[in-house]
């Protein structure tokens, strides 16, 4: 791995002190830049954001996403393939200590739940499972991946197990992956390791995905963090310094950010540090304004009437009718899902919505 300087944690803990302490002039001084730095990103984090300030940063960044955006908004749906996990990670549904049934679909029940979904009109997919040595073999992977291209999806990524250079190099030279997402849950090690057993409790592996995934050539990667795992500022500010970090020099990917927000799952319950609608979007218009070209996704975690009111203020991308248990598109069973979804309205509830307040949904990836 290279050497990342935003691993550096006590340079972070520093900006997060700013974030926590910075005063009413200091965020307004930093409203009127036009070209923020990592530190002035911090300082629109701060507590002490008002609400005349907070409006202020979300017609901002409105005004931002449309100008580089425009009213397109792409629609995905997250496809639940196998919900066997060898992690034990204390939020996740998945956790192999969580004694419920596992599903793992074959390759027919696959591609029966993608013509369902296809038949609602997407064309963009990703493909979600637990970590589980055979959900993320490559042997396994490519065929089905190749499969789905064939019945009509244009886009495929995959939201799996961390994988070497060369299994991602294998899924892109043989079977056209578009897209990689992986969440480093925390950037706190002390809080990462408190919450995860398992393969996945190594630190450093999993922050060295997105790398990988772009030196074997990955177009597309999102990052992330788990809102509600550790302190979101201080992720918040990782996350940023993160991507700041890839897209220097790993120029060659579109990077995309994601907002995961810990729900409760059968078997668990909800995050140690909840985080507030209010601090939610405080987070989402900061980012905006630090990568105004940066693609912000937003998924069926969030309730209907959040998701309506927070899209314009900059997202690019949402998830609708997702279901998170394997098989969930082709029959209503009680199989381990991961998280409960919270928006559950099908996708053209979704897409009406969005055209009503003057969007316009996108069932394909760009060409």
């Amino acid at each position: 791995m290279d050497n990342l300087s935003f691993t550096n944690h006590g340079d972070l803990g520093a900006l997060a002190e700013q974030a926590q302490t910075a005063d009413a002039d200091r965020i307004a001084a930093r409203l009127g830049t036009e070209h923020l730095s990592l530190e002035d990103f911090a300082i629109l984090l701060s507590p002490a954001m008002s609400d005349d300030l907070l409006q202020r940063m979300m017609n901002e960044s409105a005004r931002l996403t449309r100008l580089r955006f425009g009213y397109a908004l792409s629609l995905y749906i997250p496809l639940y393939y196998d919900n066997r996990c060898v992690n034990r990670c204390d939020y996740c549904g998945f956790n192999a200590d969580n004694h419920l049934p596992r599903r793992s679909l074959s390759p027919r029940e696959i591609r029966e739940e993608a013509t369902a979904i296809r038949a609602q009109g997407f064309t963009n997919l990703l493909l979600v499972a637990g970590e589980h040595p055979e959900s993320a073999d490559p042997q396994f992977l490519v065929p089905v991946i190749r499969d789905l291209h064939d019945i009509g999806f244009r886009s495929i990524s995959i939201e799996i197990a961390p994988l070497s250079e060369e299994a991602y190099r294998t899924l892109v030279t043989e079977a056209h992956l578009d897209g990689l997402y992986v969440y480093q849950e925390t950037y706190d090690p002390i809080a990462y390791a408190e919450h995860h057993r398992g393969p996945k409790a190594d630190y450093q592996w999993r922050l060295a995905t997105p790398e990988r995934g772009a030196r074997a050539g990955i177009p597309k990667i999102g990052i992330g963090f788990l809102l509600g795992l550790g302190d979101w500022r201080f992720d918040a500010i990782a996350l940023a310094a993160h991507l700041l970090f890839l897209q220097k020099h790993h120029w060659q990917a579109e990077f995309s950010l994601s907002f995961p927000r810990i729900r409760t799952a059968a078997g668990v319950s909800g995050g140690p540090r909840p985080v507030s609608d209010r601090d939610f979007v405080q987070l989402v218009c900061a980012l905006r304004l630090l990568f105004p070209v940066t693609p912000m996704s937003l998924s069926t975690r969030e309730s209907p009437a959040f998701r309506d009111m927070i899209i314009p203020f900059g997202f690019t991308n949402i998830s609708a009718g997702s279901s998170t248990a394997p098989g969930g598109y082709t029959a209503k069973g009680t199989d381990l899902a991961q998280f409960d979804v919270v928006d559950d309205r099908p996708p053209s509830a979704v897409a009406a919505a969005l055209k009503a307040r003057g969007f316009d949904p996108v069932w394909k990836d760009w060409e």
